[in-house]
């Protein structure tokens, strides 16, 4: 490139095509380097802290993100109206849409990231495969050709060989993504891979792949520039997934060698160079148990993980990204590269782990963040969860010298996370901090899968933790005689509780000694209790002659309790009706079971069913759900449509049980 005059694009204010805590992210370095920021938001999002945060903001639309964070003429017409110069579209919406950036291109704006044919060439899956496979880049077998009809798709499935992997050619984040294990199964699950394509990126084409057992999911990033330089910045393990969706990142990987890295780190740089890729990106490789690593896709956009690999080489990659957009040459060169530490970083999602990870919305009630450690996020104390976009609602970050430093580090501050109104993973992702494969680096894609029952089950102190929300609801009850420190002139009578911790009704008696103790007994066991300190917000008290404490928050009949790390949700059904078999479905009613959108009635009025069988597809933070028959019988009425929004435990199917 020497004797070429590379022309400098000058900005001075950022638009931000995206919203939460990647928006609030990018607006950190942003401001940093001098530049103002502009939000964007839905009517979803019209109180939320990146829109408060920004220097202006601007509506672009409502809820659904088809109506607003993926109008392409929207955003445009918001950067004109605010006087941006240039648009960071973050990650997910319209990161890696070539239209996009070809629209900001004929706008006069920089889009922040590479060029509309790079994200063409690369952002396409399908595309990207063609191009490795040409540059003599292993890649996993499969079909991405234009015939996308049923017949043909389901053939060339045969062809490949099951188990199969169904991906959609936009988008990532396992999105419109399936693995199918047999025939029998793959028409069922290419409908829900497109139909969740096209609502996530507005395009349902797929392409498939053979299906790589237990692999490692391991990523580069790779950074480039107009001046023909490229360097990559290591790798990072995202082995840990659910759903596709990756939960844990570490940098570096336990399974990568400094010479895998190498080899691994020429491929992605060619790759880049080879398209003459400008800005960040990261070509996403499977390793398998051998050494072999095949290339799946690339991610021409920021990643959710950056963070892990800007805490092993103390670089800021949304600088990196401004810089680059202007017109700078990178400024570095491979061998100035180095790595310090270890790095891991968790999300933490708006989930139910132990009911397929179902998505939850709602208030959160209480948010705090622990300290001493990089968290980012976009929440506060009473903020909306909405149904209509991703679970993530934060990114806990550790760095240490070593991994078990990290990972100790992190452990201990998801212990400190106070999430109080919307259940969350946080209780998940310790566990699978702690479990053993993962402590000892050994986790593929299968982790979940394999180790689910062990990360799911149930605490073995469960009979202690019902006894301290028996207690904390009896001490905490408005009616209740008012707590206080020391011997009672006479104890109480035992007073009864039935109390729901999520796994079914328990009763538990709760009395007050005359030594001031209080005891709670469950099936025979006795546990027992000294009370410190009480407030509206915590408790320090005494157990088996350990000084505990935990913090709390009152909701009415329901308490949310942060104990041990752990987030308990307790309801007080002492005064509430026995439940009906309507809650689980025995009545023939089929309810939501969350907030969402109708995508798929899969029944129609008069049809025969069995229990258990799909007959509803709602769509809840970008990912589809079927709702299956709680009994077997005749539909006797569909109460929804599709395309319909629906709130939770709305009914909508009804079936007349068989006689």
């Amino acid at each position: 490139m020497s004797g070429t005059i590379v022309k400098r694009t000058p900005f001075f204010k950022v638009l931000i095509a995206n919203r939460g805590e990647i928006a609030l992210r990018i607006m950190s370095t942003a401001r940093r380097l001098g530049y103002g920021v502009v939000a964007v938001y839905s009517d979803a999002d019209r109180d939320a802290l990146h829109v408060r945060e920004a220097d202006q903001a601007v509506r672009i639309g409502e809820a659904l993100p088809a109506q607003s964070y993926l109008k392409i003429d929207a955003i445009i017409a918001a950067a004109k109206a605010s006087g941006a110069g240039a648009v960071h579209p973050g990650y997910g919406f319209l990161a890696e849409n070539e239209d996009f950036a070809q629209a900001c291109r004929d706008a006069g704006l920089v889009f922040i990231g590479p060029s509309p044919e790079a994200i063409l060439a690369m952002g396409n899956k399908a595309g990207a495969k063609e191009i490795m496979q040409k540059a003599g880049v292993p890649c996993v077998p499969g079909y991405q050709g234009a015939d996308q009809s049923d017949a043909v798709m389901l053939a060339e499935a045969k062809t490949i060989g099951f188990p199969v992997m169904i991906k959609a050619v936009a988008g990532g984040g396992g999105r419109g993504m399936r693995l199918v294990a047999d025939a029998a199964a793959f028409p069922d699950a290419l409908r829900s891979a497109r139909s969740e394509a096209q609502g996530a990126f507005g395009d349902p084409t797929v392409i498939l792949e053979r299906a790589i057992v237990d692999p490692r999911h391991i990523e580069i990033q790779v950074f480039g520039d107009r001046h023909g330089n490229a360097i990559h910045l290591g790798e990072r393990d995202c082995s840990v997934q659910r759903r596709h969706q990756k939960l844990i990142e570490e940098a570096p990987s336990p399974a990568v060698t400094p010479e895998l890295r190498a080899r691994m780190g020429v491929v992605a740089v060619q790759a880049v160079k080879a398209i003459g890729y400008e800005g960040a990106g990261t070509l996403e490789f499977l390793l398998d148990r051998a050494g072999n690593f095949y290339f799946m896709e690339m991610n021409t956009r920021l990643q959710v993980e950056h963070p892990v690999t800007e805490a092993i080489t103390g670089l800021d990659l949304v600088e990196l990204q401004l810089r680059v957009a202007r017109g700078e040459p990178l400024g570095l060169r491979q061998e100035d590269i180095t790595f310090s530490g270890h790095a891991i970083e968790v999300r933490l999602c708006s989930e139910d782990a132990g009911h397929d990870f179902m998505p939850q919305s709602g208030t959160m009630a209480r948010w705090q963040m622990p300290d001493g450690i990089r968290v980012e996020h976009a929440l506060k104390s009473g903020s909306e969860i909405p149904p209509f976009y991703d679970s993530m609602i934060a990114k806990v970050i550790s760095h240490g010298a070593t991994r078990d430093e990290a990972r100790g580090k992190l452990i201990s501050a998801l212990e400190q996370v106070t999430a109080f109104g919307v259940t969350t993973n946080q209780g998940f992702l310790i566990d699978c901090l702690r479990h053993p494969v993962f402590a000892k680096g050994e986790a593929t894609t299968a982790f979940i899968g394999n180790n689910r029952d062990a990360l799911l089950a149930p605490r073995p102190d469960r009979g202690g933790d019902l006894a301290l929300a028996a207690l904390l609801l009896y001490v905490t009850n408005p009616h209740a005689p008012p707590w206080q420190r020391g011997r009672s002139l006479s104890a109480t009578f035992p007073l009864g509780l039935r109390i729901d911790l999520g796994h079914g009704v328990q009763e538990i008696e709760i009395v007050r000694e005359r030594d001031g103790s209080y005891i709670a007994t469950r099936n025979g066991d006795r546990f027992s209790f000294v009370i410190d300190e009480l407030d509206q917000d915590s408790i320090r008290f005494h157990h088996d002659g350990v000084m505990e404490q935990a913090k709390l928050l009152r909701d009415g009949d329901r308490l949310y309790i942060l104990h041990r790390g752990v987030t308990l949700s307790v309801r007080d059904l002492t005064l509430a009706p026995p439940e009906s078999a309507s809650a689980a479905g025995g009545d023939g009613k089929v309810r939501a079971a969350m907030n969402g959108r109708v995508v798929a009635v899969l029944v129609k009025a008069g049809d025969k069913v069995a229990a258990g069988q799909p007959v509803m597809t709602l769509e809840a933070m970008k990912m589809e759900h079927v709702h299956t028959a709680g009994v077997a019988g005749t539909v006797s009425a569909i109460d929804v449509a599709e395309g319909e929004q629906v709130t939770t435990g709305k009914i909508v199917v009804e079936i007349e049980v068989a006689a």
